[in-house]
């Protein structure tokens, strides 16, 4: 008699407890999402898998979407908010960003940012590396707490084309992705050329050295990494040695040694236009002013150099307008 009532016991609760993982979990309230938000690439990507959580939190499922993307391309934050990690797990390079009550994660991304960064809407954050559960794909996540959700839902219903890619039309399907990217990249810096605050060279800044621009900003090969990368400014030729001269007045925020920009120097400018415009100066010699010091138009800041991860003698010059990282050449 013990035996069979043990063994009620047992089936009841076994019973209970299948009851209670059958019974969805009740609606909670919706999560509070930062607004505005956008796509995490640029030229409107394709969706190459999308968000399939799964049944149970151990289960399997897809806790995130695929965008269709090349190695190298610039990846750009969904949203503003702050680098929350930025490192390796399980051998991938993974960037996260808190937007307050929920985050957004990034990856493969090799990214040069520190944790407790602030980023911009739409500022590049790293480029697309290798190691991730798919080839040629960004995987773009979005957790609340431990919740995960689905990433589309930033776009407020603008989410665009999901579009399961069979294996056979996966190279067209990327040749297309590029295509869009790169005319997408063009119209917008077409955009910013001709912004309503003027165009290129209407701002009164000046050319930080006398050189020719030796290379541009946008993706190019690296000449060290030899990976397809962003490069983040525009590099002037220019001897070591020549005078790096502030191109507009401002205040010396910071001056360190990063082991790839090698000396850097950062000023803002303050509002220009209507613009928040603040710059960096790279590779540099040294410096001749430190922070919290005001700076003239024109005025002798530093001399060039070749510190830091660089082939030869040169100035790499960063603009960011409102926060968000720029072509220099569409403010200069």
């Amino acid at each position: 008699m013990r035996v069979l009532r043990r063994d009620f016991q047992v089936t009841t609760f076994v019973a209970m407890c299948l009851s209670v993982l059958a019974i969805p979990a009740p609606a909670g309230a919706a999560p509070l999402l930062p607004t505005p938000a956008d796509w995490p690439l640029g030229g409107g990507p394709v969706v190459q898998r999308g968000f399939t959580p799964p049944a149970v939190v151990w289960g399997s499922g897809h806790r995130g979407v695929d965008l269709v993307a090349k190695s190298g391309e610039a990846v750009l934050s969904a949203a503003s908010g702050t680098v929350a990690f930025a490192g390796s797990i399980a051998g991938k390079p993974v960037v996260s960003i808190d937007h307050g009550s929920v985050r957004t994660t990034y990856e493969p991304v090799i990214t040069t940012l520190r944790v407790g960064e602030r980023v911009a809407l739409g500022q590049v954050i790293g480029v697309l590396g290798a190691g991730g559960h798919c080839l040629g794909c960004l995987h773009w996540g979005l957790r609340e707490g431990k919740s995960y959700l689905d990433p589309l839902l930033l776009l407020g219903g603008r989410g665009g084309r999901l579009r399961l890619v069979p294996e056979s039309q996966r190279e067209v399907v990327e040749r297309e992705a590029r295509a869009r990217a790169l005319a997408a990249a063009s119209a917008t810096q077409s955009k910013a050329i001709m912004t309503a605050a003027g165009r290129p060279g209407s701002h009164g800044f000046l050319h930080p050295v006398a050189g020719a621009v030796s290379s541009a900003f946008g993706m190019r090969l690296h000449p060290l990494l030899k990976i397809q990368k962003l490069h983040d400014g525009t590099d002037f030729a220019a001897a070591c040695g020549t005078a790096i001269r502030a191109p507009y007045a401002g205040v010396v925020t910071r001056t360190f040694f990063n082991s790839a920009y090698g000396n850097r120097l950062f000023l803002s400018h303050g509002s220009v236009d209507g613009v928040r415009v603040e710059t960096a100066f790279n590779h540099a010699a040294r410096y001749l002013v430190r922070p919290g010091q005001r700076v003239s138009r024109g005025q002798v800041i530093g001399v060039v150099g070749s510190t830091g991860l660089s082939t030869g003698c040169h100035l790499h010059l960063m603009v960011w307008l409102n926060g968000r990282l720029s072509n220099p050449m569409s403010w200069l």
